[in-house]
């Protein structure tokens, strides 16, 4: 019998609404619904704009008509704070806003680096949760912390669970255990019953008008994986959005001190295992430079960044695209060409120019990850599967096969998006699990396979790049 399901994707700067028909071992879908995700200021911090959000998801269900079941993915780290009311105490706070920017050091002082990763495997970074609730001024007035996509679950349904893989993005569960750490809590005197109780991807979470409401995989990253249409055990993936990550699935977590120093993250995902990446800037640094171009009266098309970019020198000057002075809305070209001359490089003049160089340094922070989790792995990939908007910008997908010389196959597009919709038909009982999943979506999606010719060029800009890595980080 047909199932009909609806996949919610927000993304940090967009949402939409997927409908897909599953009958008789063919797949069908369409975007029915799409609105920017714009922040909103909230006593002096940028945050999400949740009233908005709910109020699209309805009008997104209104259109799709009859469906069996409805899931939500969504950015990781961020959450909302339910009141003993059942209301939210306050916007949820984004994850860009500037309140966590100085509290790394506090918070290592109680507990150090070794321990806080050996203990939650997750690359340490200042967005991550258990640093926005040190951080929290509002947390002594919540009932239940939920995870962005938990928190549009409850929205529907009055039902509260915590999702694993979202979970597992917050710096305080145990990848081992898939249970939170209690000398995490302890230390930052956090009381684990804030947290809803934990549940697999896949669990029904309840109804809202007669709909199934699935807990799928909360993390977008984690959904993507899901749809990569190979089950090589060779292969790396990239989930290319406004943030790029980058990994590999592994059966155990990496949790060395090697590990942590090349800021390597340990994620749960589907099928029981863990997807070991590594966070790094995306697209975002595209679509800020072009806001902020826009801002300032130049209103270029990504076609036009793209050409311009093409057309300009290769490797005039690099960038960390994690940099924390980068990490921050407003005057991004600005920004950048401060970063070069702080770091003794010649400064993009043009349009063109500053563009390659986003586009150049994330290739090789790519190349970067990839060897530190070849290291930490022992595994040698030969191939890449760019997953998600990103495989849209062919020149990216280029320049990303070039750095890391291993043919980069772009697709499925829609990949969050199908992992959502796969891992709905598997607790509906029509997909048996992610391997079939895989095989359908391999069997009936498009992808574009780049090759490789890695030159003498790239090589040698890599060991440039490497270099002004090493010797200007900034704290």
């Amino acid at each position: 019998m047909a199932k009909t399901v609806l996949a919610f994707d927000f993304g940090a700067s967009t949402g939409r609404a997927i409908k897909a028909t599953f009958d008789a071992g063919k797949l069908e879908y369409h975007e029915i619904h799409r609105f920017d995700n714009t922040p909103i200021e909230y006593d002096g911090k940028v945050c999400h704009d949740v009233d908005m959000i709910l109020s699209e998801v309805k009008t997104a269900i209104e259109k799709a008509g009859k469906v069996d079941s409805l899931a939500f993915d969504t950015w990781g780290v961020d959450y909302g704070l339910v009141g003993k009311d059942g209301k939210l105490v306050c916007p949820p706070c984004h994850y860009r806003d500037e309140r966590t920017a100085n509290i790394l050091k506090t918070a290592l002082s109680k507990l150090d680096a070794d321990t806080l990763y050996t203990e939650t495997g997750n690359q340490i970074m200042n967005i991550n949760t258990l640093f926005q609730l040190l951080t929290e001024k509002e947390l002594s007035k919540a009932e239940t912390v939920l995870f962005m996509p938990d928190l549009f679950g409850y929205l529907l349904t009055g039902n509260k669970a915590c999702e694993l893989s979202i979970a597992s993005t917050s710096q305080m569960l145990n990848p081992v255990t898939a249970d939170w750490s209690e000398k995490v809590l302890h230390t930052y005197n956090i009381d684990r019953s804030l947290f809803a109780p934990l549940v697999s991807s896949g669990t029904v979470l309840g109804e809202y008008n007669g709909i199934k409401v699935v807990s799928v995989c909360g993390h977008d990253t984690q959904c993507a994986v899901c749809a990569m249409p190979t089950e090589s055990e060779n292969a790396a993936f990239l989930s290319c959005g406004t943030w790029s990550l980058i990994g590999c699935e592994t059966e155990q977590p990496v949790l060395t001190a090697e590990s942590r120093e090349s800021e390597l993250s340990n994620e749960l995902a589907g099928k029981g295992r863990v997807n070991y990446l590594k966070n790094i800037s995306g697209l975002w640094l595209i679509q800020e430079t072009k806001r902020d171009y826009k801002k300032h009266g130049e209103n270029y098309s990504y076609n036009d960044l793209e050409r311009m970019a093409r057309e300009s020198e290769p490797f005039y000057c690099f960038i960390d695209p994690d940099a924390p002075s980068l990490s921050a809305h407003g005057e991004l070209p600005e920004k950048i060409r401060a970063y070069c001359k702080n770091t003794n490089q010649p400064v993009p003049g043009s349009v063109g120019q500053l563009v390659r160089c986003i586009y150049e340094s994330l290739a090789l922070k790519y190349r970067l990850a990839l060897e530190q989790i070849s290291e930490s792995t022992g595994k040698t990939f030969d191939v890449l599967h760019l997953l998600g908007g990103g495989t849209k910008d062919g020149f990216l997908c280029e320049m990303t096969a070039k750095s890391l010389g291993i043919p980069v196959v772009a697709g499925p597009v829609e990949a969050t998006a199908l992992g959502n919709i796969m891992l709905q038909l598997i607790a509906l009982g029509e997909v048996s699990g992610i391997e079939e999943a895989r095989t359908i979506i391999a069997g009936t999606q498009e992808t574009k396979k780049y090759a490789f010719d890695r030159s003498f060029d790239w090589d040698k800009a890599y060991e440039k790049y490497k270099s002004i890595l090493q010797n200007n980080k900034e704290e």
